[in-house]
């Protein structure tokens, strides 16, 4: 049965007044400024905004992976003062180590989280269940170089599952996918989330992911000094079936109110040079 999302999920993560500006040598470049954004427990956000509208830079900040400028993010209603194991991150570039075997690069951050407090058979128990997870099984014993695109992609998800994390942060992570992988994970990251009932913010420059995946889409407007342009809550049911959401009105109406914003209110002009 078909049921309606986050009705009464509480905030999670919390970014107040967060201004991001990088010295450089032409002098301070404000990448993002007054971005404000309440994220609810087990909600799936959607960045989206043209190239350099500070998306990667806001999901760096909720990581913890660089500090703001000004203003404060929270999570847990605990200040993000650096990374941590309850925000995991998975980039468009998997950065597995490429020696070791899909197994390993998981247990590496199973091991780092959980070997305080369980043993080893429990630690590649755990390794062996998240690779499953994702489909995994068969290839636990090879390389990143003996496996596809995609399947690295799994690997670098189930990486980050494996810690259990409360926050799941998502950098394009099918950006470099052909168009049938990239649906075929979009699908199974679907069904992750709804069994692990992660909180997900996710960058993206794909209109279509971002309503089919998403609770809200955040949109953002040009830099530099970007902020949060609009908030668009995508009430779709759970679970979405990208065949049936094909031909659904709402759907329609969704995605076409992201494009008018991308693309007429925030249409980039470019510059023409000699």
């Amino acid at each position: 049965m078909n049921t309606p999302v986050n009705t009464v999920n509480p905030q999670y993560i919390d970014i107040q007044g967060v201004e991001q500006t990088f010295k450089t040598k032409k002098g301070p470049f404000c990448a993002l400024q007054n971005v404000n954004l309440k994220v609810a427990k087990g909600e799936f956000v959607a960045l989206i905004g043209h190239s350099g509208c500070g998306k990667s830079t806001l999901l760096n900040l909720i990581a913890g992976l660089s500090m703001p400028s000004q203003g404060v993010l929270l999570c847990a209603n605990r200040e993000i003062a650096g990374p941590g194991p309850e925000r995991a991150v998975v980039f468009q570039n998997h950065s597995l180590l490429p020696w070791l075997t899909c197994f390993e690069n998981v247990y590496l951050a199973v091991e780092r989280v959980f070997s305080a407090t369980e043993s080893k058979a429990q630690l590649k128990a755990r390794t062996d269940a998240v690779l499953a997870m994702v489909g995994l099984t068969a290839a636990s014993q090879k390389r990143p170089g003996e496996i596809s695109g995609g399947m690295k992609q799994r690997v670098g998800i189930a990486r980050a599952l494996s810690m259990e994390p409360k926050v799941l942060l998502l950098d394009e992570p099918f950006g470099a996918l052909d168009a049938l992988t990239r649906a075929k994970l979009q699908d199974e990251l679907l069904l992750i989330v709804a069994n692990t009932h992660s909180t997900v913010v996710m960058v993206t420059h794909d209109v279509d992911e971002a309503v089919l995946l998403s609770d809200k889409i955040v949109m953002m407007t040009n830099g530099p000094s970007a902020t949060i342009g609009e908030v668009l809550s995508v009430d779709l049911p759970r679970p979405r079936s990208r065949v049936e959401l094909a031909e659904s009105t709402q759907y329609l109406h969704y995605r076409k109110a992201v494009i008018d914003f991308l693309y007429t209110r925030q249409a980039h002009v470019e510059k023409i040079t000699a």
